[in-house]
């Protein structure tokens, strides 16, 4: 995964991740790439320093539980917010996000299950999706 400082043209800053460097330009010439601020499609990378993970002890504290705790937390903001506000359509997601794309159903948020395959066509077609977080572990399923 490489991570991007993103702009749009109204000066909007945000990051998007990406599975390989080409997948950035892959997706600004499919224009699937908008500001989550204001929706422009005109979408730039920043410069950036990068990222390089060392083996020397800067002597701060490990944030990383505390960075992984706070992840977990907004994670299941998001989908109790979803589970809470958006219609739940089932397997009939990706039937139903189509249809909604394309005018013919009512515009809402939707969430429910699509295959890999009708997810890969969806985002071809210009299909807006994401997945939502997982839901966390029944007290007993852990150890």
């Amino acid at each position: 995964m490489i991570k991007y400082a993103l702009a749009c043209d109204a000066g909007h800053e945000f990051e998007g991740w990406f599975g390989a460097s080409a997948d950035f330009d892959d997706q600004a010439a499919r224009g699937l790439l908008e500001c989550p601020a204001c929706g422009s499609g005109n979408v730039r990378k920043q410069i950036m320093a990068p990222a390089v993970a060392g083996t020397k002890n800067r002597g701060g504290a490990d944030i990383a539980p505390q960075m992984r705790e706070m992840m977990m937390q907004a994670q299941q903001a998001v989908r109790v917010h979803v589970e809470q506000n958006f219609d739940y359509v089932g397997d009939a997601f990706a039937k139903e996000a189509r249809a909604i794309h394309e005018g013919k159903s009512e515009e809402r948020g939707i969430y429910g299950e699509a295959s890999p395959k009708e997810v890969k066509a969806l985002v071809e077609d210009g299909v807006r999706v994401a997945p939502l977080p997982p839901a966390p572990p029944k007290k007993e399923e852990l150890n």
